[in-house]
């Protein structure tokens, strides 16, 4: 028989532990707060230094007390299955084990040992501490019991013969008796049908009504439903928490939500109410009355809880009662001067100055009493007697110094009282103030000197010095004193910040004081910002601000500074001019202009528009010198040159522009000057002279597409197709790059009815420019006018992968190629990809219109003219919606934004706007033609 032992009789092997195969590591008893399994023991960790030593044939450590170690058990072998985890098997395991290591593993139990010796003692008070106060806070059953346990000694045998007997009273046995002694009949039939028949109805549609078993009449006893109260009562319902929504859609918590309750906003709450008795419930009424009584019982010195309990008597229409809390509360609040304020309010007019009284007395120093005190007063003698009164009590309060000057009627009492009040009270600068405005100027001066020797630190003081010199008349040393402000108050450390100084200058400009408002922002526009800053940007984000806020005085004065900075700077001078064209006056805007082209002499921009403005308000003759004076300063010009030629076309005087073109042909010969010449005379009728000047032009620049496009368009007026499509054909090959002659082309072949020729020149074109989101639209539109929906689906499919960010190719596919009910989702997806585009947002606002959701599509109509104000579509757009529901004044509106955005893009637009008999129209006819022809 084999010494063997069997397999359940065996050692289990070194660190095995039970079920970690599968993932477990120990087990949680109750009194076990942690996983059972503990860290690798002393002992294990001298056999695994051992054991690592033996297997690098080194000599065994003596650190830690490992010592060499034989094999107890022979069974015991090094498969790697019983492989002890805490052995180190990886990364070092190749290392040699030697002297050095031995040596520093010795150093190492040397530190811990003494580290743990110097910790030791606190270490066990610590955990001692521990132990004891975990023992008191939860304490054993048997510890719980001692006292009790102990007292059973004192227990005679009397007493433990007369405990009752254990009896049984579990809920099912009594529950089992109960039934035991319930009794059963047999109901008689006619019980039954009674029974059934008291809840039987029946409903009847006659003449006279309704009729519910035979009776008709109103029905009362709950058997017929009302849906239409129902309905009713629903909606009122839901109206309620919609506007309980909207009213508390900017707070955090929902009413009713919170566990504890807020005093103060409690009482804002019911401050802000104005139910009457009527329109609350005597229910609420009940339950809130026993919540404040219970505040007020358990908290009697709480005031908050006091007015709440009277403020809810008053709702209730208990005025009575509700003085009777209020009076309660201010015998246990007597320094709560919300308590005496409450109990004023509530009494009548005589017993509430007694009860002021009472309030001062115990708080005297209460401005808010003193004030509703003298209120109560309806003699103004009286109300002077009880403010001086307060003024002895309490003189260093500028409130109720304040009271008492507006109590005089007399100015010179009132100076009498301010002089004295700012000797009591020298840092008050509303005191001073008050004071200057009330002398004359001389002495008002003298009053601010001394306030601002006082109040050093003010810059009130000072403002109010600059405006009495303007207050004078003596613009010359508003400057100074501002200059001397800056510095005396940067030496006191007390210099406000830029935008404060603006904000300062704004109120200025509010209550008429323009120079100091000017002489402010000259001052310190400046302060704090270095040459190396981004002072221009910073300057004109400042003076857009102020614009934004209606302050224009103070945005002409940001443009003033900013220029007297950058003399040369034309977005700064464009910028001026465009202010002063909106809110200033003609003269002010030619002299601003006056001084722009003189500061930028060689900016065609501010000489043309100087000359535009002199012509629009009728100076033809100033016009002419303007460009007169352009043409000196910028000879050969041909912005300057096509200007002189716009201006003497749009007076009629069409020789002198002819001569003027062909004079700009020869010494400022541009394609830019030859497309104009040929629309001057396309636009006045003369072909021949058209066509003759763009063969001209297209010799000298053979790559001007828009001479080519002329040349297109003027074959296609004369229905000469064949020299078109010579022409569109040849521009193509010149200007491969060229859009529009791409699209001219193709729509020549449509026009024609060769839809495969179209087809054609658009697929060359998306060759020679790829992504190109206008040449794809054309493409899924010659499609579309053929008939062939699904291939305009499919390409429109392609064009959306290749552009995906493309508002145009969106819209129509939008609007054209999807069903009605699909184009709300599809426009809400075309929006997440599409950022901010004008017109998406049009077709947005177009859906809109046609659900007849008037405001959202509106809205979305401004949103698009926001974006971008020159293309002229969207303006179109906006203007046919709201010649359907719009008003006159709205629609006047949109007409002149319109007209002072000038805008020049836009399919139809610009269709419409180029049109040669269409180039004497004003803005406001050309957007009246694009809404005729608009789908």
């Amino acid at each position: 028989m084999s010494g063997r032992k069997d397999f359940l009789s065996q050692a289990a092997p070194e660190n095995y532990v039970a079920g970690l195969g599968r993932g477990a590591t120990g087990f949680i008893t109750r009194s076990d707060y942690g996983p059972a399994r503990e860290g690798p023991s002393e002992d294990q960790i001298k056999e695994a230094l051992a054991k690592r030593a033996q297997q690098l044939g080194a000599a065994p450590p003596t650190a830690y007390g490992a010592t060499d170690k034989k094999k107890k058990d022979d069974d015991d072998d090094d498969d790697d299955r019983f492989q002890d985890p805490e052995n180190e098997v990886g990364l070092f395991a190749g290392g040699v084990y030697d002297k050095d290591d031995d040596e520093a593993d010795r150093i190492y139990q040397e530190v811990d040992e003494k580290m743990d010796r110097r910790r030791k003692m606190r270490r066990e008070a610590r955990e001692r501490k521990e132990r004891e106060e975990f023992e008191r806070n939860n304490p054993k059953i048997q510890q719980q019991f001692a006292d009790l346990k102990r007292a059973l000694s004192t227990v005679t045998d009397e007493d433990w013969a007369n405990l009752p007997e254990v009896g049984d009273l579990t809920g099912k046995n009594r529950r089992t008796k109960q039934n035991l002694r319930q009794r059963f009949y047999a109901v008689p039939d006619s019980v039954i049908a009674g029974a059934r028949d008291a809840t039987q109805f029946e409903t009847n549609v006659t003449e006279d009504g309704p009729t519910v078993n035979g009776t008709s009449g109103d029905v009362t006893d709950g058997t017929m439903t009302n849906f239409a109260d129902i309905g009713a009562a629903r909606d009122k319902v839901l109206q309620v928490r919609l506007d309980q929504a909207a009213q508390g859609s900017g707070n955090d918590s929902v009413a009713g939500s919170a566990t504890n309750i807020d005093p103060k906003g409690y009482l804002t709450s019911l401050t802000k109410s104005e139910l009457k008795a009527g329109e609350v419930e005597v229910g609420d009424i009940k339950r809130v009355r026993v919540l404040l009584e219970s505040v007020i019982k358990t908290n009697p010195k709480h005031p908050p809880g006091w007015i709440a309990a009277a403020r809810l008597e008053e709702i209730a229409g208990r005025i009575v009662a509700a003085r009777n809390v209020i009076a309660r509360g201010c015998e246990n609040c007597p320094k709560s001067e919300d308590a005496w304020l409450e109990n004023i309010r509530l009494n009548e007019n005589h017993n509430a100055k007694i009860i002021a009284a009472n309030a001062i007395k115990n708080n005297d120093t209460s401005i808010r009493l003193w004030i509703e005190a003298m209120k109560l007063e309806n003699d103004i003698r009286a109300k002077k007697r009880v403010i001086r009164h307060a003024l002895d009590h309490l003189p260093q309060s500028v409130i109720l110094w304040k009271e008492a000057v507006n109590l005089e009627s007399n100015p010179d009492d009132a100076r009498l009282l301010l002089a004295k009040a700012t000797e009591i009270i020298p840092l008050s600068v509303e005191l001073w103030l008050a004071l200057a405005r009330l002398e004359t100027p001389e002495n008002a001066q003298k009053v601010l000197n001394k306030a601002r020797r006082a109040v050093p630190t003010s810059h009130e003081v000072w403002i109010a010095a600059a405006r009495l010199q303007e207050q004078m008349s003596e613009a010359s040393k508003i400057n100074n004193i501002m200059r001397r402000a800056v510095k005396a108050l940067a030496d006191e450390s007390a210099m406000l910040k830029r935008e404060e100084w603006i904000t300062e200058a704004e109120k200025c400009e509010d209550e008429g004081a323009i120079l100091t408002c000017g002489a402010i922002i000259r001052e310190t526009l400046g302060w704090g910002l270095d040459e190396d800053d981004d002072r221009k940007e910073i300057w004109m984000e400042e003076a857009r601000s102020s614009i934004a806020r209606g302050k224009y005085e103070t945005a002409r004065a940001i443009y003033a500074y900013a220029l007297r900075v950058f003399v040369n700077k034309k977005s700064i001078w464009l910028a001026a001019v465009d202010l002063e064209r909106s809110h200033g006056t003609k003269e002010d805007l030619w002299q601003l202009l006056e001084k722009a082209v003189e500061a930028c002499p060689q900016s065609e921009v501010l000489w043309m528009t100087l000359a535009k403005e002199k012509w629009q308000s009728g100076d033809l003759d100033d016009a002419r010198q303007v460009l007169i004076r352009a043409f000196n300063q910028n000879p050969n010009n041909e912005d300057i040159w096509l200007a002189a030629v716009k201006l003497e076309a749009d007076n009629g005087q069409e020789e002198k522009a002819r001569g003027l073109l062909q004079t700009a042909r020869t010494e400022a010969g541009t394609d830019r000057v030859w497309i104009k010449s040929v629309a001057f005379e396309r636009q006045r009728g003369h072909v021949d002279a058209a066509l003759d000047l763009v063969n001209q032009g297209l010799q000298l620049y053979p790559k001007a597409a828009k001479l080519w496009m002329m040349k297109g368009q003027i074959y296609e007026s004369l229905n000469k197709f064949p020299q078109a499509r010579e022409a569109y054909g040849t521009s193509t090959r010149a200007c491969p790059k060229s859009v529009p002659l791409w699209l001219l082309a193709s729509r020549l072949e449509g026009k024609a009815g060769v839809v495969v020729k179209a087809r054609s020149v658009l697929d060359r074109a998306r060759l020679a420019v790829p992504k190109d989101a206008r040449l794809w639209t054309e493409s899924v539109r010659v499609e579309r006018r053929a008939g062939n929906i699904a291939q305009a689906k499919n390409l429109m499919a392609k064009a959306l992968q290749e552009i995906p960010n493309s508002g145009l190719l969106w819209s129509e596919s939008i609007w054209h190629l999807e069903p009605r009910t699909q184009r709300k989702p599809r426009s809400l997806e075309a929006i997440k990809k599409v950022d901010n585009d004008p017109v998406l947002f049009v077709t947005v606002a177009r859906i809109f219109w046609y659900e007849r959701k008037l405001d959202k599509a509106a809205s979305w109509f401004e949103k698009a003219i926001l974006l971008d104000s020159d293309l002229g579509d969207t303006w179109a757009w906006y203007y046919k919606f709201l010649l359907q529901h719009g008003t006159e004044e709205k629609r006047e509106d949109v007409i002149s934004k319109c007209v002072l955005s000038e805008p020049k893009h836009g399919e139809v637009w610009q269709s419409v706007a180029k049109d040669p008999l269409n180039a004497s129209k004003s803005v406001e006819e050309i957007l009246k033609l694009v809404v005729n022809q608009l789908e």
